[in-house]
């Protein structure tokens, strides 16, 4: 069931108002049906693969909280090779069959690998991170084993967060099912806020400028090197709002039942280098790689060409977890590649005693950084948003020509470029002025419920309906 569509709407007024007129101790129960019938509603047969490695990680669990030395490092084994297992199959198998394939037809033989007629399920990647997030937690004695199976059921299935995260730690969750909610108007306002945000980043920003990015991403030959890198902005800003709109909803929807998800965007093209980012982007599952590759690497505790493997690694990794295609392992190492850069040029302005001698004011430097950052995110994005290698090559060194005519779809040009200026009134209000006179927190009801019809007319006037799912539903 998608955010976007006229069902989830219905499904959200029942699931939140039989939430709250519903006993506490039924709660949960109404949640995790609700969770499996939302879950159901894109292709019913995969919850049976979900089901699996609910069952193993709930018992993973508990034996791995039950075990002494090494057995609780064998049953956290068993419990990341399940649920890697899976993935692996399911989103993997073909891609590494085509490799071997092309290995073997370089050494003239033929691949007796089959390939699988399988459909990925939606949000694989999210669920199965956040069941490993459980164990590896357990495991390391941060958090005790769940004995109740429908609790544990619902911390991997809870709607809100099923399909596109905020992928979830045991620590920030678990308990909250436990926890009574009280209907309370300032958070469901709130919540609701929230969602009319996310909905407008979907519908008016997102699918307005895909209309311009597919036009230009899916025949990169019949446009111009200025076309492709105006659909690569354009395309930086889809992918914002289509995934943090999704976000929003997500997090806006659990707030109004009186659930906390942690915040997953903090507006990153604000950032004045990669690093700073990568702390603003996607924000739960950079934190998941931190804590359980990075740090499990070493992290920064060894020696510095360590240091850059493990950093470089861990991007490489991240690439891969996007999609099973070289495209996003590119993208991953090209960020990996982007902050050894800058540790290596930060170490060498060190020991040459630069640093300072370089620096200019800060009112100079920060948008030339902020800038900076922009466009080599962009660059990156290229590898992302193209179908395949050969394609991402192909923009890049037509990016570089600028011949040809701009293709400008009028209205498509003025709606994007529209949407985009909102969209960056509202966030640099947010990222410089938060103090300052606000609309939607107004005190003045008058001011403030005004602004509320104003996006809604907004979705509705400039808002594409054409039932685009969300570009991270297929990870």
């Amino acid at each position: 069931m998608l955010f976007n569509s006229i069902e989830f709407v219905i499904f959200f007024i029942i699931v939140t108002s039989a939430y709250f007129l519903l006993e506490h101790k039924y709660r949960w129960f109404l949640l995790l049906m609700a969770s499996c019938y939302f879950y159901m509603a894109f292709v019913p047969i995969y919850i049976l693969i979900l089901g699996f490695t609910i069952v193993i990680d709930y018992y993973a669990g508990i034996l791995i909280e039950n075990a002494s030395g090494a057995r609780r490092k064998w049953w956290l084994v068993m419990s990341l090779v399940a649920n890697i297992g899976v993935l692996a199959v399911f989103k993997y198998y073909n891609f590494l069959n085509d490799n071997l394939g092309f290995l073997l037809g370089q050494l003239g033989k033929e691949n007796p690998v089959p390939y699988l007629t399988i459909l990925l399920p939606i949000g694989l990647s999210f669920h199965t991170f956040q069941a490993m997030s459980y164990t590896i937690e357990v495991y390391r004695g941060h958090h005790k084993a769940e004995r109740n199976f429908g609790i544990y059921a619902l911390y991997v299935m809870f709607y809100p967060q099923l399909v596109a995260g905020p992928i979830e730690r045991p620590q920030n969750i678990l308990w909250q099912f436990y926890v009574k909610h009280e209907f309370e108007i300032n958070r469901v306002v709130s919540g609701l806020k929230l969602m009319l945000w996310g909905f407008f980043k979907k519908l008016v920003v997102a699918d307005r400028l895909a209309i311009y990015v597919n036009s230009a991403y899916n025949f990169p030959e019949n446009h111009s090197g200025l076309t492709l890198i105006i659909a690569t902005v354009f395309f930086a800003f889809q992918i914002y709002c289509d995934f943090s709109g999704y976000s929003d909803i997500a997090i806006g929807s659990a707030r109004v039942m009186g659930f906390d998800l942690m915040k997953n965007f903090n507006r990153p093209y604000f950032a004045s280098s990669i690093s700073e980012f990568w702390k603003r982007w996607h924000i739960s599952l950079s934190t998941w790689f931190r804590d359980y590759l990075y740090i499990s690497l070493g992290g920064n505790r060894v020696a510095l060409p360590r240091v850059y493997f493990n950093l470089f690694f861990t991007f490489l990794i991240s690439g891969l977890w996007h999609g099973a295609n070289w495209t996003y392992v590119i993208w991953g190492g090209l960020n990996g590649i982007y902050l050894v850069a800058a540790l290596v040029r930060d170490r060498v302005l060190d020991k040459l005693n630069l640093k300072s001698a370089v620096k200019l004011p800060a009112f100079i430097m920060k948008p030339i950084n902020i800038g900076f950052t922009f466009v080599l995110i962009c660059f990156s994005w290229v590898f992302f948003r193209a179908r395949n290698l050969s394609e991402a090559v192909t923009i890049i060194k037509k990016m570089f020509t600028l011949e040809g005519p701009v293709y400008t779809s009028n209205p498509t040009m003025f709606f994007c470029l529209l949407s985009i200026l909102m969209l960056l009134l509202v966030e640099t209000k947010q990222e410089y002025f938060s103090k300052a006179f606000s609309l939607m927190e107004n005190r003045n009801p008058v001011i403030r419920y005004s602004t509320y019809l104003a996006i809604i007319l907004l979705i509705l006037l400039m808002g594409v309906f054409d039932g685009s799912q969300f570009i991270y539903f297929q990870f």
